[in-house]
This record gives structure tokens, C-alpha cells and sequence, in this order.
């Protein structure tokens, strides 16, 4: 394993922790499953940092895709490797699929708040329902990305365990538990999407150990 390599792996492991959750918790306001009248208003108090972070956050997903890509590259001479870049090919669907479901947020959000600013309820109100076919198709693609993510996750660890004790065992049982987790909280409790938020919050601080564990092995 060269330096350079893991250098890299491991800073783009941090920053994608990093830009997705920064990008989230300091969000001014957050959009649930489903839009609601007071949205618009509170996007549009403070509707250019919203803008910029949320792009931050939605950014944080490609930069992973981009990070879990090189880890793999780091095993591909080790038997894991027939496991980690099947599990890579997941994860990364998992990504991709949950920044384009947050994009349709992103879009309504910023572009409703500009175009209700001053309407009435009534307007509001015939906009949102305008919108709920659409969110409904939405809030699977975040059910499937979820998913997604957690089955790459569990196949990822697994792969990893299998190049020679690299990776720390509490590291990748970490791993292996969230993706356990996020796949059965999403499939076993589906309209209570929230629920989904310690996960989120967690696997960051995962994939910032992560990339900090490969790190030390430059």
C-alpha cells in the first residue's frame, strides 16, 4: 500500500464525513419528507447560506463515491478485493440515489421560496399539493438510497476484514452495525423516515474514523 494512496483515500474519507455533516447540522432550515407551509418562509430568511450548504451536503455524497472508489483501490491485491468493489458498486448507487432524491428538496426548496415569497396560504398551500406526487416518488428514491448504502456498507466491512487485520475490528463491526441498522430501520419502520437520522449522523463520524484510520497507514 503506497503513501500517496492512502493519503488520498483517507482525506476523502474525512472530507466527505466532513461536508455531509456540516452541510446538514448547520442547514438554517431543513425540509422533512414532505413539504409544509412554513418551508418557504424559513428557506427564504436566510436563502443563500441554505443554498450553499445544502449544495455542500449534496457534494458530500459524490466526494464519498469518489473516496469509497479509492479504498477499494487500496485492496486490489488482496482476496477482499472480490467483495469490496461489488460492495464499492452499491454503496456508490446508494450515494448517487440519495443526492439525487435530496437535489428535488434542494430545487423546490430554494426555487419555492423565491417564487411564494409574499403569496397567500392559499397559493402556498396549492403549490405543496402540486408537489405531492413527486415527494412520493422522492421519499422512495431516499428509501432505496438508504438501503442502498446499508448493504454496501455491510458488504464493504466485510471485504475490508479480509485484508490481512488492516482495518481495526471495532472499526469495521461499527461499520457492519450501522449498515444493519440503516437497512432495518428504513424496511421495518418505512414512513417514519426521521428515525433514519441518528444513523445518518453516525456513519459520518464512521467514514471520519474511517478515512482517519487510513491515514495512519501512509
Amino acid at each position: 500500500m503506497n503513501q500517496f494512496e492512502a493519503q488520498v483515500t483517507g482525506g476523502l474519507l474525512i472530507v466527505s464525513a466532513l461536508m455531509l455533516w456540516l452541510g446538514w447540522v448547520l442547514l438554517p432550515a431543513k425540509i422533512g419528507a414532505y413539504f409544509e407551509a412554513g418551508d418557504f418562509a424559513a428557506v427564504n430568511e436566510k436563502r443563500r447560506l441554505w443554498i450553499w450548504l445544502y449544495r455542500l451536503y449534496l457534494f458530500g455524497y459524490v466526494v464519498g463515491l469518489m473516496a469509497v472508489f479509492a479504498l477499494a483501490t487500496l485492496v486490489s491485491d488482496e482476496p477482499g478485493r472480490i467483495v469490496v468493489w461489488p460492495a464499492v458498486g452499491v454503496l456508490s448507487a446508494g450515494f448517487l440515489m440519495t443526492a439525487l432524491a435530496y437535489a428535488f428538496y434542494y430545487h423546490f426548496g430554494a426555487w419555492g421560496a423565491l417564487d411564494m415569497d409574499g403569496q397567500s396560504g392559499a397559493t402556498i398551500a396549492d403549490f405543496i399539493g402540486s408537489l405531492r406526487v413527486s415527494t412520493e416518488y422522492v421519499t422512495c428514491l431516499v428509501r432505496f438510497g438508504r438501503v442502498f448504502i446499508g448493504v454496501g456498507q455491510l458488504a464493504l466491512v466485510i471485504g475490508l476484514s479480509l485484508s490481512a487485520g488492516v482495518w481495526p475490528i471495532w472499526l469495521l463491526g461499527a461499520g457492519g452495525l450501522l449498515g444493519l441498522a440503516g437497512m432495518g430501520l428504513t424496511m421495518g419502520l418505512p414512513d417514519n423516515l426521521a428515525l433514519y437520522q441518528p444513523v445518518f449522523h453516525l456513519n459520518a463520524l464512521w467514514l471520519a474514523a474511517l478515512g482517519a484510520v487510513t491515514l495512519t497507514l501512509a
